[in-house]
């Protein structure tokens, strides 16, 4: 196969795909399998979709230009692109209609967080912890993808024990793109003050319906009270209420989409039943979410016709 990025012709739909082939391996005693490996080049749009609990996508790409969005914001892609997007975060991409994207994915599955006892500091915990990022590669990863799939095409004599080994020089690549130095760390082993806040938001921004008081003082290397002296202390908040101001936040914004229903919402940020979502959410924002979703709907078509009508005078 040689360079499978010569391989690939700017049509679209073709595309080289390597799954159902078995493949798993642990790293840091961490069990990992493997779904889709995949080079494709795009013409077609890919439309907003995200994937399941504990899934990660390693994109990374080699050729062309277009744009992507994770998570509702926008971003540039261009060759040595490297961007991650971990359990349900919402990304879609389209492709400069003449300069079509070219990318490597690899589809990855981990164990259920709560099976996994890494310690915060280990490689595999930030990788976990990652689920958006986006920058330059600075770690060879278009070589790793290259030689992972000549050993995929060529199944020559203990490919999948190369194969396994590739795919954790991925890993450790796309970490130490995104990862902090150990000098952000103070001789103790606790991270630096800038690093706390980074690790608090994100925990709050993507696990507002799991995140427990334990899990984030162990990702800090902080005992339970000195947490929550910190988020007293930063955030005018104890952990509690920061929790529901984030899972108050992640409704809302789930409410202005008529396609997600106020019981699924209520799932998803995670409360027990939808009567205690709703007494929650009656509690933070005054009134019901129900009547939260008309007034944001009403207020997105105001703002669409809105629109409509500047564009009209604007064609005149």
């Amino acid at each position: 196969m040689g360079n499978p990025d010569a391989k690939i012709t700017q049509k679209d739909g073709e595309k080289i795909t390597y799954k159902d082939r078995n493949i798993s391996f642990v790293m840091e005693n961490e069990p990992v399998y493997v779904g889709n490996i995949v080079f494709e080049c795009f013409h077609r749009s890919i439309p907003m979709h995200a994937h399941s609990d504990n899934s990660y996508e390693i994109h990374y790409i080699s050729g062309g230009h277009g744009q992507v969005t994770v998570e509702g914001r926008e971003y540039e892609v261009v060759p040595n692109t490297l961007y991650i997007t971990g359990p349900h975060i919402q990304h879609s991409m389209i492709p400069d209609a003449s300069d079509p994207l070219s990318e490597y994915c690899v589809y990855l599955k981990l164990t259920d967080r709560r099976k996994y006892a890494g310690k915060p500091s280990s490689l595999m915990q930030r990788f976990r912890d990652t689920v958006v990022w986006y920058g330059n590669d600075r770690h060879r990863i278009h070589a790793l993808m290259r030689m992972l799939f000549e050993e995929l095409e060529g199944k020559n004599l203990g490919y999948r024990t190369q194969v396994e080994s590739l795919l954790k020089q991925l890993i450790i690549a796309c970490v130490r793109n995104y990862s902090v130095e150990t000098t952000d760390r103070d001789p103790k082993g606790q991270q630096s003050m800038d690093y706390q806040y980074l690790t608090i938001e994100e925990a709050f921004l993507y696990e507002y319906g799991t995140l427990t008081l334990t899990d984030l003082a162990g990702r800090l290397n902080l005992s339970t009270r000195q947490t929550q002296r910190l988020l007293l202390d930063h955030y005018g908040m104890n952990f509690q209420r920061k929790k529901t101001e984030a899972r108050m936040s992640a409704a809302a914004l789930m409410l202005r989409s008529p396609g997600i229903g106020i019981t699924q919402i209520a799932d998803a940020v995670g409360y027990s039943s939808v009567e205690h979502f709703s007494s929650a959410f009656r509690r933070y924002y005054g009134e019901s979410a129900s009547r939260y979703r008309l007034k944001m709907q009403e207020r997105i078509r105001k703002q669409d016709a809105g629109q409509i009508a500047e564009a009209d005078e604007k064609d005149t």
